[in-house]
């Protein structure tokens, strides 16, 4: 509960409480009385329209106002509020756009909006575009929409017209299937607005939910995103942050510490690599603005433009047809040996290039894109290095999402798996490693897209069945000759079934090695299961390129009918 007198948690009020200094500040415009100011604090610039004694009547002056006001525009901020932005590390708005964008692409939307609010002489603060720039443009030649929030202006605070010009940017790239890129930075809810600033938030996580599968959503983090204001990047389908300077949380320090007296600093509480590590709300650490908007363009190429189309198709001179002997010794013969399956991943791949998605959260699994014969394609594999690849509820939610991703905008699925079963324990047991381990499960079963399988090691338990099984419909699953498919461990199984054989041995132990022996010829290895036609192939590992390239080869054409239904219930 709130402390007696305190703010309520999650009012557009608390939304400030715990920013920054500079951020509380910026959000209050200051200004005296008919002073015809815009902007923030001593930051405001001159209204131009409080300049002009009369109207212009000829062409030639309304086209000076025209681009009069189009320069106040595009430069409502002050030089001072300028270079407190890159005194941080910290682009403008439009320089973010810029250098987001193909070079002379971008198209301004909405430059001449301002807010409508008198409360508290609002109306004497009125900046032209209000608190953030919007507009379509070009990424590698392919159309865009964008919003960039603009901190110098309110702080980037939110209100009924910012919200009004993200949602109609939004409903643009929605209506002609575009991706929409968000940039945040913001101080939160204008709280000059009350509760209309709550409801421009509510529209804004409509669009996002609506366009939710149907054109990609990306969110950068440049800055403060609090409050309210978290769930719409929440809602995306990724969230990039920028290490030092971007912040994410619900509840900042100072309300922490009054409601539970724990002591946290910003970065520690919500910033990248918190989010990137522990929480896994962030996909992307980056070092800094240019690498996030470098890196986003690159997300980009392996997306469609959406739901109803194809990644585009990036030429390559890597040979489809490339034997890769190193794989060959991938695997170490000691079963308990550690490996890198990353190194696997990108032997296999085109060019060695392997775009790696959520890289620090849940490191026991690994998921990220990447291409084969220039096609994009996801790929999800078990990490031996990691608590020995085993699924555990943060691996299993990270899969997840990414899994249901790739199936949204028809991205292949390419699984690697060496998996040893589920982390056992009482902390995942209460924690609902049933519930959870059952959305990994869920994502691949209903996944339509062309879903391939290779088996390097292990393949253990109800773990085998949720890594892209043939039962959950693979269409190719291979193996490599070390592949082991069984319910569990040799160990673990003749200690089951022989314990007593075991114990009444004379030397339980040479009994017990004997039986582990022929166990393993039995059963721990691929040839029970490709039997059974569970496995479609057992291959050499110098030949996994082109088999997989050839299974995807095939299944271009692929198409799945699914059963009408309003949608399906996944174990949230």
């Amino acid at each position: 509960m709130p402390a007696p007198g305190g703010p309520p948690i999650g009012t557009a009020e608390d939304v400030h409480i715990g920013l920054p200094d500079d951020v509380q500040r910026d959000v209050r415009p200051v200004h005296e009385p008919g002073d015809g100011v815009v902007g923030v604090g001593a930051d405001s610039i001159p209204d131009p329209m409080s300049q002009r004694l009369q109207s212009p009547e000829t062409f030639e002056e309304k086209l000076d106002l025209l681009r009069d006001l189009r320069h106040q525009a595009i430069n409502s901020a002050s030089e001072q509020a300028v270079e407190k932005q890159h005194a941080k590390g910290k682009y403008t708005a439009r320089e973010r756009i810029e250098k987001l964008l193909d070079e002379g692409t971008f198209q301004e939307l909405d430059t001449f909006v301002r807010h409508r609010t008198h409360d508290f002489d609002m109306q004497k603060s009125r900046a032209w575009g209000d608190a953030v720039v919007t507009g379509h443009g070009m990424i590698d030649g392919r159309p865009v929409a964008v919003f960039s929030q603009d901190f110098t202006v309110f702080g980037g605070s939110l209100g009924e017209v910012m919200s009004e010009k993200m949602c109609k940017v939004m409903d643009l790239a929605a209506k002609i299937g575009c991706p929409v890129i968000g940039i945040n930075d913001s101080g939160g809810a204008r709280i000059q607005e009350g509760v209309v600033s709550l409801g421009a938030y509510g529209e804004v996580f409509q669009r996002n939910v609506d366009s939710s599968g149907v054109i990609p959503q990306i969110s950068l983090i440049m800055g403060p995103c609090a409050g309210g204001a978290v769930y719409s990047p929440a809602i995306t389908d990724f969230i990039g942050m920028v290490k030092e300077t971007s912040h994410m949380f619900i509840t900042g320090p100072d309300v922490i510490k009054t409601v539970t007296g724990e002591e946290v600093g910003f970065e520690e509480l919500g910033g990248a690599m918190s989010h990137s590590t522990k929480s896994g709300v962030a996909h992307f650490a980056f070092e800094d603005e240019d690498h996030a908007l470098e890196e986003t363009r690159f997300l980009l190429s392996f997306l469609p433009q959406n739901n109803l189309e194809s990644p585009p198709v990036v030429p390559t001179a890597d040979p489809v047809d490339r034997e890769v002997p190193e794989l060959d010794d991938a695997v170490p013969a000691n079963p308990n040996k550690p490996y890198d399956m990353r190194s696997v991943i990108k032997l296999v791949v085109d060019d060695e290039e392997f775009f790696e998605v959520h890289e620090h959260f849940a490191r026991n699994i690994l998921v990220g894109f990447a291409r084969i014969d220039g096609h994009a394609i996801g790929v999800v594999g078990n990490q031996p290095q990691q608590m020995a690849g085993v699924l555990d509820i943060e691996a299993s939610e990270k899969a997840a999402r990414f899994i249901r991703t790739c199936d949204a905008f028809n991205i292949p699925l390419l699984t690697f798996c060496d998996v040893p079963g589920f982390l056992p324990g009482t902390s995942q047991e209460w924690d609902g490693i049933i519930r959870h381990g059952a959305k990994m499960l869920y994502a691949f079963a209903e996944a339509t897209v062309p879903k391939v399988t290779v088996i390097t090691r292990k393949a253990y338990g109800g773990a085998y069945d949720v890594m892209a099984s043939k039962h959950l419909g693979s269409d190719f699953n291979f193996a490599w000759p070390q592949a082991e498919v069984a319910v569990m461990g040799a160990e673990g199984a003749v200690n089951i079934i022989y314990r007593r054989d075991i114990a009444g041995s004379p030397t339980p132990e040479d009994r017990r090695k004997v039986l582990m022996d022929d166990y393993k010829a039995r059963f721990a290895n691929p040839y029970v299961a490709a039997e059974r036609g569970y496995i479609d192939d057992v291959i050499e590992p110098s030949q996994t390129r082109i088999q997989v390239a050839g299974a995807l080869r095939v299944l271009r054409t692929k198409r799945v009918a699914l059963p009408k239904r309003k949608h399906g219930n996944i174990p949230l």
